[in-house]
């Protein structure tokens, strides 16, 4: 059963995760279809970062996971 201080946590990180979806869809979806000289693009990264931003975040999560999955396998061979 999770505690209060897990609920809250649970929470916010739900609450983040919604709000930079709600933040890249504008973005990526509804933006290209407004001015470019509306005030509301001040709002907003350039759009070079659309793509960009996700593959840094792609290539680091990979790296992450090809480590993880390194050391485990270093692991078992030690055991071995």
């Amino acid at each position: 059963m999770a505690t209060g201080s897990d609920r809250i946590l649970g929470l916010c990180i739900v609450a983040t995760a919604g709000l930079l979806f709600a933040y890249y869809t504008i973005w990526v979806i509804f933006l290209p279809f407004v001015d470019a000289d509306h005030v509301i693009h001040n709002l907003f990264l350039p759009r070079v970062y659309a793509i960009t931003i996700p593959i840094v975040a792609g290539v680091i999560a990979l790296g992450c996971l090809g480590v993880f999955v390194g050391l485990l396998a270093a692991g078992k061979k030690k055991q071995n």
